[in-house]
């Protein structure tokens, strides 16, 4: 696990195979994402590690409910009473109600590939099979959202799944992008602005069309959910993924 702090307050941790962020200001902290399940351990001492306590996280954000983004969250809630928030949209599937994730069928006609095969491991060994549902995770609502670290504004970008959405921190000119799209990941042999394998969406012509979205908010430093951090315009990040 690496962890920089790429603007004032906003705390970027590449782990192992997906990122997570912590967001600090006056008011206190908060964490967007929670890595594999068997990121616990790594995103607990990525919070201790800036003198803060995981106990007084006023709440873990969700772009997605992905396995790799949500590992942490159900032992937040249970342990700590953290509340979990995410997009309307996107409830029931952090809550283990739905399921929009890429199945196994999908990867077995895939595992002749190295790349896929050794990503298969890793998902193995970072528990993503044995899964919790943070089944006490709410929606957030504007005024949640502007009461928190950072005044993370929510942006609906539906297509990797049906509630994924981006997190603009304004005063930072960041946004969390989570799986929107990515600037690197186990699959790919390109660095820089991309979009996933298409069996990691609900909707892949969707989850692209969605990213023009993004285009004209005010950002240049973009943080994905896997890859490094992009000191980047979105309206270049989004040209990008469009050629």
């Amino acid at each position: 696990m690496t962890i920089t702090e790429p603007a004032p307050g906003i705390h970027f941790v590449e782990g192992p195979a997906s990122n997570w962020i912590i967001v600090r200001d006056a008011s206190g902290f908060m964490v967007i994402d929670g890595g594999y399940p068997a990121d616990r351990d790594a995103v607990l001492d990525s919070i201790r590690q800036l003198g803060l306590e995981p106990a007084e996280a006023k709440a873990m954000l969700l772009t997605h409910g992905h396995v790799d983004h949500t590992g942490s969250a159900a032992y937040f809630s249970r342990t700590f009473g953290t509340p979990i928030l995410c997009s309307p949209e996107e409830l029931a599937h952090v809550q283990g109600k739905e399921k929009h994730q890429v199945t196994i069928g999908q990867v077995l006609v895939r595992i002749w590939r190295p790349k896929v095969f050794r990503w298969m491991l890793h998902v193995i060994k970072a528990k993503a099979l044995q899964a919790e549902p943070a089944t006490l995770a709410e929606a957030w609502t504007e005024q949640k959202l502007a009461n928190l670290p950072g005044r993370p504004e929510a942006i609906a970008v539906p297509g990797h799944t049906p509630g994924n959405v981006a997190l603009l921190l304004p005063g930072a000119g960041a946004i969390a992008v989570g799986d929107t799209f990515v600037s690197g990941h186990p699959l790919s042999s390109k660095p820089g602005p991309q979009m996933l394998q298409r069996m990691f969406h609900s909707d892949p012509e969707a989850a692209l069309e969605a990213t023009r979205r993004l285009g004209d908010l005010q950002a240049t430093l973009i943080l994905p959910g896997h890859g490094p951090a992009l000191r980047l315009s979105l309206a270049d990040a989004v040209a990008a993924l469009h050629r």
